[in-house]
C-alpha cells in the first residue's frame, strides 16, 4: 500500500515512487529492472528456476511495446520458447506509443503476435482495458502446456484521462492534484 504522502514524492530520488520500481522499496516487486528489457531476462530465469525446482507457480512479466524494441527482450523470448517455459505469462502493453512518439514511426513491432508465435509462445490479443478479457486470457494461458504465453493488451496510452489519452509526451508525468480532482470529480 502506498500512502497519500508518498504520492507527493512521485519521481523524487529515494522515494518509493522514484520512477522504475525498486524491489527494496516497493512491496511485491521481486527485481529492479528498468526500461531496457532486463525484466524479460529476469522473468525467464525465474521461470526456468521454478521449473527446475518443480515449483508449480507462475512468473508474470509486463512489457511495454517501446521496451520490446530492445534486443534483450528477444533473447529472453527465444530462451523461454526453446525451453517450453509454460509457467511464464507475459503481458505486452501495446499502446503503440513510447517516450519519443508512436512506435510505428520509430521501430515498429507489427505484426507483434507473429513475432511471439515465431518464438513458440501461445499468443492472444485482447482489449487491454477489459478486466474480464484479461482474466479469461490468463486462464487460457495457464491451460497451455509446453510453451510460454504472450497476452497482447491492445490499449490506449493514458486511457480515461482527457489530458493524457493518446499523448506520447505524458510519459512519466506527474499529475497535479488539482488536475486529478477536475478529471475524476473527487474532492475528498
Amino acid at each position: 500500500f502506498i500512502s497519500r504522502d508518498e504520492f507527493k514524492n512521485f519521481r523524487q530520488l529515494h522515494s518509493i515512487l522514484q520512477g522504475h520500481p525498486d524491489c527494496k522499496k516497493v512491496p511485491g516487486v521481486d527485481a529492479s529492472t528498468g526500461s531496457l528489457g532486463q525484466g524479460a531476462s529476469t522473468a525467464a530465469g525465474v521461470a526456468a528456476g521454478m521449473k527446475m525446482d518443480g515449483n508449480p507457480n507462475y512468473t508474470y512479466l509486463i512489457l511495454g511495446d517501446g521496451e520490446s524494441q530492445e534486443g534483450q527482450i528477444w533473447e529472453a523470448s527465444m530462451f523461454a520458447g526453446n525451453h517450453g517455459l509454460d509457467n511464464l505469462i507475459v503481458f505486452l502493453d501495446n499502446n503503440k506509443m513510447q517516450l519519443d512518439g508512436p512506435t510505428d514511426t520509430i521501430n515498429s513491432l507489427a505484426p507483434a503476435a507473429d513475432k511471439w508465435k515465431a518464438f513458440n509462445f501461445f499468443t492472444q490479443e485482447i482489449n487491454g482495458h477489459d478486466l474480464v478479457a484479461i482474466s479469461d486470457a490468463i486462464d487460457a494461458a495457464k491451460a497451455q502446456k509446453g510453451k510460454p504465453s504472450m497476452i497482447i493488451l491492445d490499449t490506449i496510452k493514458g486511457f480515461g484521462a482527457s489530458f493524457t489519452e493518446g499523448v506520447a509526451n505524458c510519459h512519466s508525468m506527474s499529475i497535479p492534484e488539482e488536475l486529478w480532482r477536475k478529471e475524476t470529480g473527487r474532492y475528498e
